[in-house]
This record gives structure tokens, C-alpha cells and sequence, in this order.
């Protein structure tokens, strides 16, 4: 819509909210301006929200919800915090819990537990526990889940089959792991270059941590109240070790050349790679696929069962103008129905139990076949901290993480190298606890 197509629509709307109160149309009947939502995503997660909002609207007709949607997860980031600094920010915005803390440290969002508990629609109870721990800060429930998840491995089916490999089963081990990738890390033009490799994946801690906690290792000295990393200490190193292996001597992950000329997502997608690390996130568009068929299976177990969890959830401004509108529509997105409709997109893991556990979630026309996977996997979930000054925290560390699975530093020195990067980090932020 353009600037002067925007200043008409004002106007007609204000003509036609003074002729409602002018013919005794009471307060509750019409709203007095849009609870405003700003959300990012694919064009599937897009969709979805908007059949979200129109049947929000159905129910509620006295509200109004004007969207905004950001395709790009960092320029969402960038323009909240933007409309932020400007006094004007979203009503509503969707937060993952490793981003929220610096919102919440200044208050800029309005905790959403008094409302919750005053609910007759949903209840605390109804939600995966872990995803309302994570959103709790300072003892105060400050958003509400929208969706739980965690890290899978997303395989091709087709290229197993191919290399007669079996397919992951769900007790496999770290060994197991390695081994099904080395079978199907393939030069198959036999030009002594590598045209098929076995596994993909971000390089981060995100994607580190659930390998040492599977390995009894710790990534910080305390996750309620941080203060350090760990990953210097033995169980952990050694976890970073054979995740540095994976490149360095297993040689199943493109090198840094060959990521930046084509990321792993991107040869999963087109089928040149077989299997990739990956949240619920990746459903969507992974159901476009049509060269190849897909499953997902756990991660590998190691010492123990972890896994990491991922999850977003709806956040109100503490300036929103009309927090009991704002409120509503969060407490219907987070009911069996609003849960079920962005469910149904394939991109979340519902928070509500009561919707991961129905067909909606786990029905088996819909790829993957097993999406039991998330629910049955919830009870090892873990979290990393929340802390206002983690994604800074997480880039340091990041870095380095790269410059040792890529062979430019040892696992050794990444991990002291993150220590020392992110050191000033944990003085500086704010703790949930």
C-alpha cells in the first residue's frame, strides 16, 4: 500500500468508526485500531498465519490484526528492534528463547503469565513444560510457546537406498553415525572429487551442544545463571573433537570452499547430500521436494540421550496500546485451533500437548512419515541459556567453532579461543534466574 492510499484508509476508517459510536455502537462491538503482528518465515509460514488471523477475525470480529511479514530472520531482528528504539513497535512479534532476554531485561515486553492464569481457554499445564520454563524470566512467564522442537537428522531416502545403506534407526549410535555417513560420502564420477557427501549441517553451538550433553559435558558452568563457557573440560572437548572429526578426518562435510560456494541446506535440497541436521523448520519447504522422497530419524545417541530444544513464542510490547486485544489473539493462537492451523503448515512442533499428540500434527499423509520423532524425544530436551547477551555470546563462539571443523585451528584451541572471545560477554549480560 502506498503513502497516500494509507492516509485515505485512515481517514475512511475514522469517518466509519465516528458514524458506529454516532448510531450507539458500543465499545466491545469494534475495535478501536488493529492489534498489529509482525512475523517472519517462508511463504508457507506466511500463509498460515494469515489463515491464522482470518479465523481469529471470524471468531473475534471485534478485533482487528494487521500483519507484517520480514522473509528474513535477521531483518526481522533488525526492524523490531528498530520499531523498538523508534516507541513503536509490534503489538505482538514472535520470539526463540535464546533472543527474547535482551527485550525482556529492559522491559520492553509485558509478561504474559497473570493473563495465562486468568485463562479459561488454555492453561500452563497444557503446555510442554521445558517450552514454558524457557520463555520464564526472572520468575515471570514473559511469552507465551508457540511450538517446541529440536535438532533431526533429515535424510534422502532415494540416496540410501541407492548405496544400499539402511535407514537410521532410532537407537543409532555416534559410531553408527559416522559410519552411514562415510557410505555415503560418494565420488561418483571417480575424478578424485567428491560429488555426494554424506551429512550437512550449520556449524554452530547450537547444533555442538546436544553432542555434549550426550557426552555428559556441559557448554556453560551453570545454564539458569551462566558465567562461562565450558567447552574446555574433558567430556566437552571431546565432544568437539569428534563433531571437528566429522570434517577433519571423516571428511563427510563440505569444506569451507565448497559451504560457501553452496551451502548444505541447499545440496540436501538438491540431492547431493545425504543426510542434514536440522529443526522442524525445514519441513515446509523440504515438502516441495519432488526429485527425491525424505524421512527424518533422531540423533544419534551417545553416553546418553539429549537433544536441544528450539522454540519461538508470542511476545506482547509493554507499549501495546490495547494489551486485552493483543492478549486475546495471542491466547487464540495458542488454542487447540490456533496451534492446529500453523500445525498444519508443516513448519512447527505444537507447544500444546494436546496437538502434538492429535493427527494434526502426526498425520501420515504428510511428510515426514514420522513425525512421532519431536514428541517422543521431548522428555530429553534441553536448553541453552537465556541471557540478553547470548547471540553475541554464540557468534564468538561460532566463529571459531568454523576455523576448527574447517582445520585452521585445533578443537583445543577453538574451544580456549571461545572462552576468552566471550568472557566480557557473560559479565555484561542480564540472566534469566
Amino acid at each position: 500500500m502506498n503513502n497516500s492510499s494509507g492516509w485515505v484508509a485512515s481517514i475512511v476508517l475514522f469517518i466509519f468508526s465516528s458514524l458506529l459510536v454516532s448510531c450507539g455502537v458500543s465499545a466491545q462491538e469494534t475495535a478501536s485500531q488493529p492489534v498489529t503482528l509482525m512475523i517472519t518465515g517462508d511463504p508457507a509460514e506466511r500463509d498460515a498465519y494469515i489463515e491464522l488471523v482470518n479465523a481469529f477475525e471470524t471468531a473475534h470480529p471485534e478485533v482487528d490484526v494487521e500483519i507484517t511479514h520480514i522473509p528474513s530472520g535477521s531483518a526481522y531482528r533488525d526492524r523490531i528492534a528498530t520499531d523498538f528504539a523508534a516507541g513503536s513497535p509490534p503489538d505482538v512479534t514472535l520470539w526463540n528463547y535464546r533472543r527474547y532476554a535482551g527485550f525482556a531485561a529492559e522491559g520492553l515486553f509485558e509478561p504474559l503469565g497473570p493473563y495465562l492464569d486468568e485463562s479459561d481457554m488454555i492453561a500452563r499445564e497444557d503446555f510442554f513444560p521445558i517450552a514454558i520454563q524457557s520463555f520464564t524470566w526472572q520468575g515471570e512467564l514473559m511469552c507465551i510457546p508457540q511450538n517446541i522442537s529440536s535438532l533431526v537428522v533429515y535424510y534422502n531416502r532415494d540416496l540410501f537406498d541407492a548405496a544400499g545403506v539402511p535407514y537410521p534407526a532410532n537407537d543409532w549410535t555416534w559410531d553408527d553415525f559416522v559410519e552411514t555417513a562415510k557410505a555415503l560420502t560418494l565420488d561418483l564420477d571417480n575424478d578424485g572429487v567428491v560429488d555426494q557427501y554424506g551429512l550437512g549441517t550449520e556449524i554452530s553451538l547450537y547444533r555442538l551442544a546436544p553432542f555434549v550433553w550426550q557426552n555428559g559435558g556441559v557448554i556453560v558452568d551453570d545454564t539458569a545463571s551462566p558465567n562461562r563457557l565450558t567447552l574446555t573440560r574433558p567430556p566437552s572437548l571431546e565432544a568437539l573433537q569428534w563433531f571437528v572429526d566429522l570434517r577433519q578426518v571423516h571428511g563427510v562435510l563440505p569444506d569451507r570452499v565448497e559451504e560457501q560456494a553452496m551451502d548444505s541446506e541447499s545440496r540436501f535440497v538438491a540431492g547431493m547430500t545425504a543426510m542434514f541436521l536440522n529443526s522442524r523448520v525445514g519441513t515446509p519447504s523440504y515438502r516441495e521436494i519432488e526429485s527425491f522422497t525424505w524421512n527424518v530419524a533422531p540423533l544419534p545417541t551417545g553416553k546418553t540421550a539429549a537433544g536441544v530444544l528450539h522454540s519461538d513464542a508470542y511476545c506482547m510490547s509493554s507499549a501495546a496500546k490495547d494489551k486485552e486485544a493483543a492478549w486475546t489473539f495471542i491466547e487464540f493462537a495458542n488454542s487447540f485451533e490456533g496451534q492446529s492451523i500453523i500445525a498444519r503448515s508443516g513448519r512447527t512442533v505444537p507447544s500444546l500437548i494436546s496437538v502434538a499428540e492429535s493427527e494434526v500434527f502426526l498425520d501420515p499423509t504428510q511428510l515426514p512419515a514420522n513425525s512421532r520423532i519431536w514428541v517422543d524425544t521431548a522428555s530429553v530436551l534441553q536448553t541453552v541459556p537465556v541471557i540478553s547477551t547470548w547471540q553475541e555470546i554464540e557468534s564468538a563462539t561460532n566463529e571459531e567453532l568454523e576455523r576448527a571443523v574447517y582445520g585452521e585451528i585445533s578443537a583445543e584451541e577453538a574451544a580456549n579461543l571461545a572462552f576468552t572471545r566471550t568472557e566480557e560477554y557473560f559479565k555484561l549480560g542480564v540472566k534469566a534466574k
